[in-house]
Protein backbone atom coordinates (compact mmCIF):
# COMPACT_ATOMS: atom_id res chain seq x y z
CA UNK A 1 0.00 0.00 0.00
CA UNK A 2 2.92 2.04 0.11
CA UNK A 3 3.45 4.93 -2.00
CA UNK A 4 -0.36 4.67 -3.15
CA UNK A 5 -2.51 7.80 -3.04
CA UNK A 6 -6.16 7.96 -2.35
CA UNK A 7 -8.41 10.84 -3.35
CA UNK A 8 -10.64 10.57 0.01
CA UNK A 9 -14.23 11.83 -1.14
CA UNK A 10 -14.13 9.90 -3.57
CA UNK A 11 -13.50 7.20 -1.65
CA UNK A 12 -16.02 7.90 1.18
CA UNK A 13 -18.75 8.29 -1.99
CA UNK A 14 -18.38 4.71 -2.97
CA UNK A 15 -18.53 3.56 0.33
CA UNK A 16 -21.65 5.58 0.70
CA UNK A 17 -22.84 3.93 -2.32
CA UNK A 18 -22.51 0.66 -1.72
CA UNK A 19 -24.15 0.66 1.66
CA UNK A 20 -27.24 2.16 -0.71
CA UNK A 21 -26.97 -1.38 -2.68
CA UNK A 22 -25.83 -3.67 -0.07
CA UNK A 23 -28.45 -2.62 3.11
CA UNK A 24 -31.31 -3.25 1.05
CA UNK A 25 -30.24 -6.94 0.01
CA UNK A 26 -29.58 -7.51 3.34
CA UNK A 27 -32.37 -6.90 4.56
CA UNK A 28 -34.07 -8.80 2.10
CA UNK A 29 -32.05 -12.24 2.84
CA UNK A 30 -32.65 -12.20 6.59
CA UNK A 31 -36.44 -11.27 5.90
CA UNK A 32 -36.74 -14.07 3.82
CA UNK A 33 -35.24 -16.28 6.23
CA UNK A 34 -36.88 -15.03 9.79
CA UNK A 35 -40.29 -15.82 11.69
CA UNK A 36 -42.87 -13.41 11.70
CA UNK A 37 -41.87 -13.29 15.99
CA UNK A 38 -38.45 -12.49 14.78
CA UNK A 39 -38.97 -9.22 12.76
CA UNK A 40 -41.37 -8.20 15.50
CA UNK A 41 -38.49 -8.70 17.62
CA UNK A 42 -35.92 -6.91 15.78
CA UNK A 43 -35.31 -5.83 12.36
CA UNK A 44 -31.66 -6.09 11.61
CA UNK A 45 -30.68 -8.82 13.57
CA UNK A 46 -29.83 -12.26 11.98
CA UNK A 47 -32.46 -15.36 11.82
CA UNK A 48 -32.08 -17.59 14.79
CA UNK A 49 -32.60 -20.71 12.57
CA UNK A 50 -32.19 -20.40 8.59
CA UNK A 51 -35.27 -22.05 7.92
CA UNK A 52 -36.73 -22.50 4.34
CA UNK A 53 -40.17 -23.20 5.06
CA UNK A 54 -40.83 -19.48 3.56
CA UNK A 55 -39.69 -20.20 0.50
CA UNK A 56 -41.57 -23.71 0.46
CA UNK A 57 -44.81 -21.41 1.85
CA UNK A 58 -44.42 -18.65 -0.92
CA UNK A 59 -44.12 -21.06 -3.49
CA UNK A 60 -46.94 -22.72 -2.69
CA UNK A 61 -49.06 -19.59 -2.48
CA UNK A 62 -48.07 -17.89 -5.95
CA UNK A 63 -47.48 -20.90 -8.24
CA UNK A 64 -44.03 -19.76 -8.45
CA UNK A 65 -43.07 -22.50 -10.81
CA UNK A 66 -45.45 -21.53 -13.14
CA UNK A 67 -44.58 -17.93 -13.15
CA UNK A 68 -40.55 -19.02 -12.98
CA UNK A 69 -41.50 -21.23 -16.74
CA UNK A 70 -43.36 -18.23 -18.10
CA UNK A 71 -40.35 -16.06 -17.46
CA UNK A 72 -38.47 -18.37 -18.97
CA UNK A 73 -39.81 -18.63 -22.09
CA UNK A 74 -40.21 -15.05 -22.80
CA UNK A 75 -36.63 -14.21 -21.80
CA UNK A 76 -35.17 -16.96 -23.69
CA UNK A 77 -37.12 -16.00 -26.62
CA UNK A 78 -36.97 -12.75 -26.59
CA UNK A 79 -33.23 -12.90 -26.29
CA UNK A 80 -32.75 -15.41 -29.36
CA UNK A 81 -35.01 -13.07 -31.61
CA UNK A 82 -33.39 -9.90 -30.39
CA UNK A 83 -29.55 -11.05 -31.43
CA UNK A 84 -31.02 -12.94 -34.66
CA UNK A 85 -33.25 -9.56 -35.71
CA UNK A 86 -31.86 -6.80 -34.05
CA UNK A 87 -28.01 -7.42 -35.71
CA UNK A 88 -29.09 -7.95 -38.82
CA UNK A 89 -31.41 -4.75 -39.22
CA UNK A 90 -28.02 -2.92 -37.31
CA UNK A 91 -25.57 -4.60 -40.52
CA UNK A 92 -27.88 -3.43 -43.14
CA UNK A 93 -28.12 0.42 -41.50
CA UNK A 94 -24.12 0.40 -40.65
CA UNK A 95 -23.08 -0.93 -44.43
CA UNK A 96 -25.39 1.58 -46.00
CA UNK A 97 -25.06 4.84 -43.52
CA UNK A 98 -23.53 6.99 -46.64
CA UNK A 99 -27.21 6.35 -47.90
CA UNK A 100 -29.91 9.36 -47.12
CA UNK A 101 -32.29 6.48 -46.46
CA UNK A 102 -30.36 4.29 -44.12
CA UNK A 103 -28.97 7.30 -42.81
CA UNK A 104 -32.83 8.48 -41.64
CA UNK A 105 -33.60 4.86 -40.66
CA UNK A 106 -30.72 5.05 -38.28
CA UNK A 107 -31.74 8.37 -36.53
CA UNK A 108 -35.13 6.91 -36.64
CA UNK A 109 -34.43 4.28 -34.99
CA UNK A 110 -32.35 5.91 -32.25
CA UNK A 111 -34.51 8.71 -31.63
CA UNK A 112 -37.16 6.05 -29.90
CA UNK A 113 -34.61 6.18 -26.93
CA UNK A 114 -36.39 9.13 -25.69
CA UNK A 115 -39.69 8.47 -26.61
CA UNK A 116 -41.22 7.48 -22.67
CA UNK A 117 -43.52 4.11 -22.66
CA UNK A 118 -46.25 5.53 -20.83
CA UNK A 119 -47.08 8.06 -23.22
CA UNK A 120 -47.52 4.91 -26.34
CA UNK A 121 -48.93 2.67 -23.41
CA UNK A 122 -52.88 3.37 -24.39
CA UNK A 123 -52.19 2.47 -27.97
CA UNK A 124 -50.27 -0.45 -27.69
CA UNK A 125 -52.80 -1.94 -25.25
CA UNK A 126 -55.42 -0.97 -27.98
CA UNK A 127 -53.55 -1.93 -30.35
CA UNK A 128 -52.10 -5.53 -29.41
CA UNK A 129 -55.95 -6.44 -28.29
CA UNK A 130 -56.88 -5.86 -31.60
CA UNK A 131 -54.58 -8.09 -33.16
CA UNK A 132 -55.04 -10.44 -30.35
CA UNK A 133 -51.42 -9.86 -29.46
CA UNK A 134 -52.15 -9.80 -25.64
CA UNK A 135 -50.42 -13.17 -24.96
CA UNK A 136 -47.16 -14.06 -24.18
CA UNK A 137 -45.98 -14.02 -27.71
CA UNK A 138 -46.98 -10.65 -28.50
CA UNK A 139 -45.28 -10.21 -25.66
CA UNK A 140 -41.92 -10.74 -26.68
CA UNK A 141 -42.50 -9.57 -30.34
CA UNK A 142 -42.69 -5.63 -28.59
CA UNK A 143 -39.62 -6.73 -26.41
CA UNK A 144 -37.91 -7.45 -29.51
CA UNK A 145 -39.39 -4.28 -31.21
CA UNK A 146 -38.59 -1.63 -27.92
CA UNK A 147 -35.20 -2.98 -27.82
CA UNK A 148 -34.16 -1.94 -31.60
CA UNK A 149 -33.47 1.72 -30.51
CA UNK A 150 -30.61 0.62 -27.93
CA UNK A 151 -29.36 -2.05 -29.70
CA UNK A 152 -28.95 -0.73 -33.28
CA UNK A 153 -27.20 2.47 -31.18
CA UNK A 154 -24.33 -0.53 -29.47
CA UNK A 155 -24.59 -2.39 -32.91
CA UNK A 156 -24.07 0.44 -36.27
CA UNK A 157 -20.95 1.38 -33.63
CA UNK A 158 -18.93 -1.38 -33.30
CA UNK A 159 -20.00 -2.77 -36.94
CA UNK A 160 -18.52 0.32 -38.56
CA UNK A 161 -15.20 -0.84 -36.80
CA UNK A 162 -15.07 -4.17 -38.38
CA UNK A 163 -12.46 -3.92 -42.08
CA UNK A 164 -15.06 -3.98 -45.15
CA UNK A 165 -12.25 -5.82 -46.77
CA UNK A 166 -13.15 -9.21 -44.86
CA UNK A 167 -16.17 -8.48 -46.79
CA UNK A 168 -15.02 -8.12 -50.02
CA UNK A 169 -12.87 -11.07 -49.53
CA UNK A 170 -15.99 -13.39 -48.91
CA UNK A 171 -17.42 -11.65 -51.93
CA UNK A 172 -14.87 -12.88 -53.84
CA UNK A 173 -15.23 -16.44 -53.58
CA UNK A 174 -18.69 -16.40 -54.25
CA UNK A 175 -20.55 -15.95 -51.02
CA UNK A 176 -23.56 -13.76 -51.49
CA UNK A 177 -25.15 -11.08 -49.01
CA UNK A 178 -26.78 -13.36 -46.73
CA UNK A 179 -23.94 -15.72 -46.16
CA UNK A 180 -21.60 -13.03 -45.93
CA UNK A 181 -23.50 -11.33 -42.86
CA UNK A 182 -23.91 -15.25 -41.19
CA UNK A 183 -21.17 -16.37 -41.99
CA UNK A 184 -18.36 -13.32 -41.61
CA UNK A 185 -19.92 -10.94 -39.69
CA UNK A 186 -22.39 -12.19 -37.45
CA UNK A 187 -19.13 -14.63 -35.43
CA UNK A 188 -17.59 -11.50 -35.33
CA UNK A 189 -20.50 -9.83 -32.97
CA UNK A 190 -20.06 -12.27 -30.34
CA UNK A 191 -18.79 -9.56 -27.99
CA UNK A 192 -21.56 -6.85 -28.77
CA UNK A 193 -23.99 -10.05 -29.04
CA UNK A 194 -23.10 -10.98 -25.32
CA UNK A 195 -23.93 -7.31 -24.32
CA UNK A 196 -27.21 -7.17 -25.97
CA UNK A 197 -28.26 -10.52 -25.11
CA UNK A 198 -27.55 -9.89 -21.04
CA UNK A 199 -29.11 -6.68 -21.07
CA UNK A 200 -32.31 -8.16 -23.32
CA UNK A 201 -32.29 -10.76 -20.89
CA UNK A 202 -32.35 -8.64 -17.20
CA UNK A 203 -34.80 -6.22 -18.89
CA UNK A 204 -37.37 -9.01 -19.96
CA UNK A 205 -36.89 -10.89 -16.81
CA UNK A 206 -37.53 -8.15 -14.37
CA UNK A 207 -40.06 -5.70 -16.65
CA UNK A 208 -43.30 -5.27 -15.17
CA UNK A 209 -45.00 -2.86 -16.68
CA UNK A 210 -45.67 -3.91 -20.08
CA UNK A 211 -47.10 -7.79 -19.22
CA UNK A 212 -49.13 -5.60 -16.79
CA UNK A 213 -51.00 -3.96 -19.59
CA UNK A 214 -50.45 -6.25 -22.44
CA UNK A 215 -51.15 -9.89 -20.53
CA UNK A 216 -54.64 -10.80 -19.83
CA UNK A 217 -54.02 -14.18 -18.74
CA UNK A 218 -53.59 -14.94 -15.58
CA UNK A 219 -51.88 -18.33 -16.58
CA UNK A 220 -48.99 -16.99 -18.37
CA UNK A 221 -48.34 -14.35 -15.91
CA UNK A 222 -44.62 -13.40 -15.50
CA UNK A 223 -42.45 -13.45 -12.01
CA UNK A 224 -42.65 -9.67 -11.68
CA UNK A 225 -46.44 -9.84 -12.64
CA UNK A 226 -46.80 -12.25 -9.98
CA UNK A 227 -45.23 -10.82 -6.97
CA UNK A 228 -47.83 -7.74 -7.85
CA UNK A 229 -50.81 -9.53 -8.00
CA UNK A 230 -50.60 -11.17 -4.83
CA UNK A 231 -48.65 -8.10 -3.08
CA UNK A 232 -51.99 -7.69 -0.88
CA UNK A 233 -51.75 -11.29 0.36
CA UNK A 234 -48.27 -10.55 1.55
CA UNK A 235 -48.72 -6.88 2.86
CA UNK A 236 -48.81 -8.44 6.74
CA UNK A 237 -45.92 -11.18 6.59
CA UNK A 238 -43.10 -9.55 5.04
CA UNK A 239 -41.11 -13.11 5.47
CA UNK A 240 -43.53 -14.57 2.79
CA UNK A 241 -43.19 -11.54 0.51
CA UNK A 242 -39.31 -11.10 0.91
CA UNK A 243 -39.14 -15.09 0.27
CA UNK A 244 -40.54 -14.74 -2.89
CA UNK A 245 -39.11 -11.22 -3.91
CA UNK A 246 -35.35 -13.73 -2.95
CA UNK A 247 -36.37 -16.10 -5.15
CA UNK A 248 -37.24 -14.00 -8.31
CA UNK A 249 -33.84 -11.50 -7.93
CA UNK A 250 -32.05 -14.57 -7.21
CA UNK A 251 -31.34 -15.88 -11.24
CA UNK A 252 -30.90 -12.37 -12.63
CA UNK A 253 -28.26 -11.20 -9.93
CA UNK A 254 -26.32 -14.04 -10.25
CA UNK A 255 -26.61 -13.56 -14.68
CA UNK A 256 -25.19 -9.78 -13.91
CA UNK A 257 -22.22 -10.34 -11.45
CA UNK A 258 -20.97 -13.36 -13.98
CA UNK A 259 -21.55 -10.96 -17.06
CA UNK A 260 -20.88 -7.76 -16.36
CA UNK A 261 -18.02 -7.20 -17.04
CA UNK A 262 -19.11 -7.94 -20.76
CA UNK A 263 -21.74 -5.49 -20.17
CA UNK A 264 -19.61 -2.52 -19.72
CA UNK A 265 -17.07 -3.54 -21.98
CA UNK A 266 -19.62 -4.00 -25.24
CA UNK A 267 -21.37 -1.02 -24.18
CA UNK A 268 -17.95 1.26 -24.29
CA UNK A 269 -17.07 -0.44 -27.99
CA UNK A 270 -20.31 0.31 -29.16
CA UNK A 271 -20.61 4.12 -27.85
CA UNK A 272 -17.12 4.94 -29.37
CA UNK A 273 -15.51 2.78 -32.07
Amino acid sequence: MKGRSYNVPVTILLILASLVVLFPLYLTVVTAFKTPEEMNRSLLSLPEAWSLSNFTEAIQLTHFFQALGNSVVVTAFTVLFTLLTNSLVAYAIARNLHRRFFRFLYYYFVSAMFVPFPIIMLPIVKETSFLGLNNQGGLIFLYIVYGLAFNIFVYVGYIKSIPKELEEAAYVDGAGPWKVFWKVIFPLLAPMNATVGILTCLWAWNDFLLPLVILSDRESFTLPLVQYVFQSQFSTDYNLAFASYLMALSPMILVYLVAQKWIISGVTRGAVK
